[in-house]
């Protein structure tokens, strides 16, 4: 079957947020005493949504948040990070362009951890909100990756958008997912779905189960994602 969708990943594949999230994340949790580096960030909890992440913190430094304090600190981080967003350029060279390319031939869509509001703010900035047929986000009741459950709404919703076969069916196993994340990597596995890997958070060693592993999506072609 040919190429019936992309769906990417946001963070660290379309827009380099995520030392963005973590400087928000560290600012929000040294407000309360608490202390979290890069390294624990990239092993533990970049796969999180706010809300999980926040509260695997919590646990993990022997100080489990109430769900008002997890809301309180969501709410503030949110406001932190619409800040940075607005002070800095976030999308990879290249991206756009390409993003713009491919949707003129093929269904594109997001499957994110991240709000709706700061990938639409970051996209819109970028003159491509009106690439993507349905964004997936932190805001839809799907559980995080690795769950699958992400990439699969993103596809149920793509067809359900008229984007599958003539038959209806929208077949995983043609369908492509772009991550920069073990976490992202298993989730679209998990749906059935062939991945490339993206190296801007993690090493090659980290995203050895992509089929295909990129320094950026710039230097994909739509043919390379048909392969």
């Amino acid at each position: 079957m040919p190429l019936q969708a992309i769906v990417f990943d946001f963070d660290g594949v379309i827009a380099d947020t995520e030392p963005l999230h973590l400087l928000a994340f560290q600012e929000e949790l040294k407000a309360i005493g608490l202390s979290l580096s890069r390294a624990e960030y990239l092993d533990r909890y970049l796969g999180y949504t706010d809300r999980e992440g926040f509260a695997a913190v919590g646990i993990d430094r022997g100080r489990p948040f109430t769900p008002g304090q997890i809301e309180d600190l969501i709410a503030r981080k949110t406001v932190r990070m619409q800040a940075l967003l607005a002070a800095t350029p976030g999308v990879f060279p290249g991206v756009p362009e390409r993003i713009r390319e491919w949707s003129r031939h093929v269904p594109i869509a997001i499957a994110s951890g991240a709000l709706r509001a700061e990938i639409e703010a970051v996209v819109r900035a970028a003159g491509i909100a009106g690439c993507f047929r349905t964004i997936v986000s932190a805001d839809d009741p799907v559980s995080s990756k690795p769950s699958p459950e992400p990439y699969r709404l993103a596809l149920g919703r793509l067809a359900a958008a008229g984007a599958a076969a003539g038959d209806g069916r929208l077949d995983p196993a043609s369908c492509v997912a772009i991550e920069d994340s073990r976490w992202g990597i298993a989730a679209a596995k998990a749906a059935g779905m062939r991945v490339v890997g993206v190296t801007s958070s993690y090493g090659e060693a980290d995203l050895k189960e992509a089929d295909r592993i990129v320094a950026s999506v710039a230097d994909l072609s739509l043919g390379d994602l048909a392969g």
